[in-house]
């Protein structure tokens, strides 16, 4: 089976002698490796005020925090995206508060947005769904007319760009994820990209129980709450061996999707997500829309291709019940939806092969 996603790592010869230096350096907890990661990383994908964390839903709740969200808050949030984005707003006791997607996207509809701000309103979660870039000068527009944080879920855009820059540049906040299936994984972990730098020091004593890395526990005094969501030396010596690679993989999944964009332009029945016109998708999941997708994944499954929707609209689970609102766009893209491989492991047979199968019909 060729599958929907895939863990890319290292080759062996180079990640395994690192980590056997690290792992019996007798360093292991946070320390330098994760400092280098964090400025190697900021550099690599040209982001400011760097931290490295346990996850990106720990960037997200941190995130959050920073941005005012506490008790009573509402956090504006899109249902088509994975669970932890919008299960993050209720561990600081705030309403997520859902808008409409772009049904030729899943990525926000910017109106919408505006549509559902209230004076309790602290964030906007903005997801880049399927590493699609969202309307993101929009959305940023909406925020700074009613002062309210803009936050990038980067989760599945590592390497998609808007207006030329990396992704990630545009939000007060920008999060991004290492875990397992992500373009580039740490085996789990996550970033935390901050545009104003005053927020530092808050972000880094959320990350360790409310406390500054390298101050003498006896003269440390903690005046807020913070977390054990840190990242560990050997998860960032991952990281920095993943730099010298991560590129080839994203150039992989952007040639696959952009060989889909074409051979499939002209395919009866058959649309294709499509971004704003300021930005290029890092195609973490190629993107189907057709109102067939049920027989297309039949298809496809039994030709042994994994193909599916993946997630479940965050809507519909019932913790989000006080949250209930009609959405006729989710409703619309999601009916429509069907993932395709697209990454680094999709040789050109194998697309090729998916091609024609959509092309049957």
């Amino acid at each position: 089976m060729i599958p929907l996603v895939k863990v890319a790592m290292p080759p062996r010869n180079v990640l395994m002698p690192a980590l056997e230096d690290i792992l019996y350096s007798g360093m292991i907890a946070e320390g330098e490796a994760v400092y280098r990661f964090e400025a190697a990383f900021g550099n690599h994908f040209g982001l400011k005020n760097v931290l490295a964390l346990s996850s990106g839903t720990a960037a997200l709740h941190a995130a959050l925090k920073l941005s005012g969200v506490g008790p009573d808050a509402e956090v504006i949030s899109t249902p088509m995206t994975a669970e932890p984005t919008n299960t993050s707003p209720l561990y600081l006791g705030a309403k997520v508060v859902w808008a409409d997607v772009d049904p030729a996207s899943g990525n926000l509809d910017p109106q919408s947005v505006r549509d559902c701000i209230t004076p309790r309103t602290k964030a906007i979660i903005c997801v880049h769904y399927a590493g699609y870039p969202a309307r993101l000068a929009e959305l940023r527009a909406v925020a700074d007319e009613y002062g309210i944080a803009l936050i990038e879920d980067c989760a599945h855009a590592l390497g998609s760009t808007y207006d030329g820059n990396t992704i990630g540049n545009v939000g007060d906040f920008a999060i991004f994820s290492f875990q397992a299936i992500k373009h580039m994984t740490t085996v789990d972990g996550g970033v935390l990209a901050i545009k104003d730098e005053k927020h530092m020091t808050a972000a880094k004593k959320f990350r360790w129980f409310g406390m500054l890395k390298g101050v003498p526990r006896t003269e440390v005094d903690i005046d807020s709450v913070g977390y054990k969501y840190n990242m560990n030396n050997v998860s960032a010596t991952i990281g920095l061996t993943q730099l010298d690679y991560v590129d080839r993989v994203i150039e992989r999944h952007i040639e696959n999707g952009r060989y889909y964009d074409n051979e499939l332009i002209s395919a009866p029945g058959v649309d294709f997500a499509v971004c704003d016109a300021h930005g290029q998708s890092s195609y973490w999941l190629y993107t189907l829309l057709t109102d067939s997708s049920a027989d297309l994944e039949k298809a496809l499954v039994g030709a042994g291709i994994s193909a599916s929707k993946l997630h479940r609209p965050n809507n519909l689970h019932s913790i989000f019940k006080s949250s209930h609102v009609a959405l006729p766009g989710l409703a619309q893209f999601y009916s429509r939806l069907l993932h395709i491989p697209c990454g680094w492991w999709v040789d050109d047979a194998v697309r090729e092969q998916i091609v024609s199968i959509i092309k049957k019909g």
